[in-house]
């Protein structure tokens, strides 16, 4: 993998991460365009880990907000007195929310890193999780804000979240169709997206970074690396400050005239041959 390479991939990362249209996928499809084995353990490792770049962008981006919960947790978890604040309660529904998907995460990440990294994976999930997009838009009173999130709530949206483990579900709209479906506005959804995202993300970048070193460093190469995760956070949080706006005004099922197309489009370059699938 060369410089330009990894700025392209960067900026695919960045533009898709918290957009429902799949980084991974989308990433798939990308390092396949540029001639890059996607099966390969140094490029699904690049993959994992220039999605630090993107963590970084959330963490800068609502560093107020973050701040303000830990601070709450930290202080309710030394004095009972100070457990009535929301905040702290929302800190513990963050690591609840995480650990469906550190559990499976670990269990399946051969399958992950392997059969699922097919495009014909990628395309029929960007095609048949665009329709469940659409449902949950269309369903949902979207009655319920923040601060009527209880743990039953995070820990659905936090199994949901294991469902963008396939390429092509996409993670943000995973969790925030399921925020949908509990009937929340889609600001708060998008928003417990976002924090839910910390965790998840940063673990598997770390995760790939240790466990893959060696294979980094043999195959993609530390730089590219680098220069990847700083790309993608920059254009992430652009990226951010524009989905947040976005979902005040407009539903997630926008983004299904996108998918579709895409993987249908697919679809057809792998049935003729013109891609092939790994």
């Amino acid at each position: 993998m060369n410089i330009l390479d990894a700025v392209i991939l960067g900026i695919v990362e960045g533009l898709t991460e918290f957009l429902p249209v799949s980084s991974t996928g989308h990433l798939t499809i990308g390092e396949k365009l540029l001639g890059l084995q996607v099966d390969d353990p140094s490029v699904t490792a690049f993959t994992a880990i220039i999605q630090i770049g993107a963590i970084a962008a959330v963490l800068v981006y609502f560093w107020t907000d973050l701040l303000r919960i830990a601070t709450a947790w930290c202080s309710g978890v030394f004095s009972k007195a100070r457990r009535d604040n929301f905040d702290y309660r929302f800190g513990w529904y963050i690591i609840a929310g995480s650990v469906p998907i550190g559990v499976v995460g670990l269990l399946a990440k051969d399958v992950i890193a392997g059969p699922l990294r097919s495009l014909w994976v990628v395309a029929a999930a960007l095609v048949l999780w665009s329709f469940v997009m659409i449902f949950a838009e269309r369903v949902a009173p979207q009655q319920r804000k923040e601060h009527d999130l209880r743990l039953r709530d995070v820990l659905l949206v936090g199994l949901a979240q294991c469902v963008a483990l396939i390429p092509g579900v996409s993670r943000s709209g995973a969790t925030i169709s399921a925020g949908l479906l509990l009937n929340f506005d889609r600001v708060t959804a998008t928003r417990l997206s976002f924090f839910l995202s910390i965790p998840a993300l940063s673990a598997a970048g770390i995760f790939q970074a240790i466990d893959e070193a060696d294979a980094i460093s043999a195959g993609v190469g530390w730089v590219p690396t680098a220069v990847g995760t700083a790309v993608s956070f920059v254009v992430a949080y652009a990226s951010v400050a524009w989905l947040l706006k976005f979902v005040a005004h407009h539903s997630i099922a926008a983004f299904s005239w996108y998918r579709i197309p895409v993987g249908l489009l697919l679809i057809g370059l792998l049935t003729t041959g013109v891609m092939s699938a790994t």
